[in-house]
């Protein structure tokens, strides 16, 4: 089963429970699905009440009973969403179910991986095994590199603009505004000036509009945010230029980089055309999420920036018996076991082969919502494909897009099938007939979101069968 655990204690009474059901019991167990998505409704939220536990043998037994049949309606929602689940970057295509042995243990991987701690319940090995293979995907040696596992790609973001703050204190930091979120919060707890920058249509940063920002600013020192497929549109900033352009315009030695490349900063190095991203170019620091691309059951993530920089935010802790360099304290030490495993299972051939058949089917994607009259685009190199933004929010909410104004998108990941992608094109299509079968109710013009090449609307599809 996708991202399976062997029965625990707790799974074995949902299990014996679940034996007890009835057919015409499963109903009421599981409950309706909603008329309008067809999504399983979830109990209401008193029914998840903490209560404690009767003292009385059989309300006790009556009670878990309760809770057996509370998750099991819970399981079946979580299968029914995954079935459903399209708008976000997370690969649900695991089973590690041969590590469920490691649920027994509290593993906590506090302070620095490369330090031992008092603290012996670790996966620190693990953990150093996982970064030294980033570092090589990113050409750092051992002796040249630090990093550690974070809980998601948002505090690898924090770490890595935190490293450029303290070697810039009195920096400025230069983002575009497709940037994740996550960036413009570092700038508010970090109390950094943040510009953001204009971008292109298809969401990439627009390196004139950096420029001129740049000399209204040249006494003080860049922290610059990079990113490696945007959270919208997927979009690729051009590393390459952003680096000419700090150096144009006067700012060698004085800049710091951060890649975010939470999704694509994985993909990129297994695409031949792909640009590179690698610290034999003068950047800080990469971040990228486990649970994207890679596919884990909890979030994590992984940050690596040059050993020498992380000396500034280095303390030693008498308490752990290590030094303190990360943004949190204790760290999940079940993470770089999923991570590390997955690494072995897959290997380069394994995460190509994924790389290659996600951009296969986001180009069939497109293909299939244009050929149905669906305005639609897809970035180069990208797996995000943008469309118009459905006008039933009960549509959205059912196969759980992500929306932006106009826009909405689907991230193809390695579990999303051809399959799943055509019920979703029919499903659109159908619902959108629907939408606009009214006279004078008409799709979105999306022309200034995706490009008026991409946009079926009636002013921009006519033009298009006039050309």
């Amino acid at each position: 089963m996708v991202g399976s655990y062997s029965a625990g204690a707790g799974e074995t009474a949902m299990a014996a429970w679940d034996d007890q059901l009835q057919l015409a019991d499963v109903q009421a167990v599981l409950g309706d699905h909603d008329q309008e998505t067809g999504v399983l409704v979830m109990p209401p939220g008193e029914e998840f009440a903490v209560e404690e536990p009767p003292v009385d043998e059989e309300a006790a037994a009556e009670r878990q009973a309760e809770i057996a049949g509370l998750l099991s309606r819970f399981n079946q929602h979580l299968h029914d969403r995954t079935q459903h689940h399209l708008g976000y970057p997370y690969n649900l295509d695991f089973d590690f179910s041969l590590l469920s042995r490691f649920q027994s243990f509290c593993i906590n991987n506090l302070g620095d991986p490369f330090i031992e701690s008092n603290y012996g319940v670790h996966s620190r090995p693990l953990e150093v095994a996982v970064l030294d293979w980033f570092a090589r995907l990113w050409d750092l040696n051992k002796d040249q590199y630090w990093g550690y596992i974070t809980t998601c790609g948002t505090e690898g973001n924090l770490h890595g603009l935190l490293l450029g703050r303290e070697l810039f204190p009195d920096g400025i930091m230069y983002a575009s505004g497709e940037s994740h979120y996550s960036v413009f919060k570092a700038a508010r707890m970090y109390r950094v000036k943040c510009v953001k920058i204009d971008t292109l249509i298809s969401g990439e940063m627009n390196c004139a509009d950096f420029k001129s920002k740049l000399m209204q600013n040249t006494g003080s020192p860049a922290i610059v945010n990079v990113n490696i497929g945007t959270t919208v549109k997927g979009a690729i900033d051009d590393l390459d230029r952003i680096i000419t352009t700090l150096e144009e315009c006067g700012f060698a030695d004085r800049f710091y980089i951060h890649c975010d490349g939470a999704l694509a900063g994985l993909m990129m190095p297994f695409i031949k055309q792909a640009p590179k991203v690698t610290f034999n170019k003068p950047i800080g620091s990469v971040s990228v999420s486990g649970h994207k691309f890679m596919g884990c059951p909890v979030p994590c993530g992984v940050v690596i920036t040059r050993r020498e920089h992380v000396n500034v935010l280095s303390t030693n802790i008498e308490y752990l018996s290590s030094r303190d360099a990360t943004i949190m304290g204790s760290r999940n030490g079940h993470a770089p076991i999923f991570l590390w495993y997955t690494l072995n299972k897959k290997g380069y051939r394994g995460i190509r082969k994924d790389v290659q058949r996600c951009l296969r089917n986001a180009n069939y994607l497109v293909y299939r919502l244009k050929e149905v009259g669906i305005s639609a685009s897809l970035n180069p190199l990208s797996n995000t494909v943008l469309f118009e933004r459905p006008k039933e929010e009960t549509f959205v909410h059912k196969w759980q897009l992500a929306c932006e104004g106009n826009i909405a998108h689907v991230v193809v990941m390695p579990n999303i099938t051809i399959e799943k992608l055509d019920n979703f094109v029919e499903d659109l299509a159908a619902e959108r007939a629907m939408w606009y079968q009214d006279e004078g109710c008409t799709p979105p013009c999306v022309a200034k979101d995706i490009g008026h090449e991409n946009c079926l609307c009636g002013d921009h599809n006519k033009k298009a069968r006039m050309s």
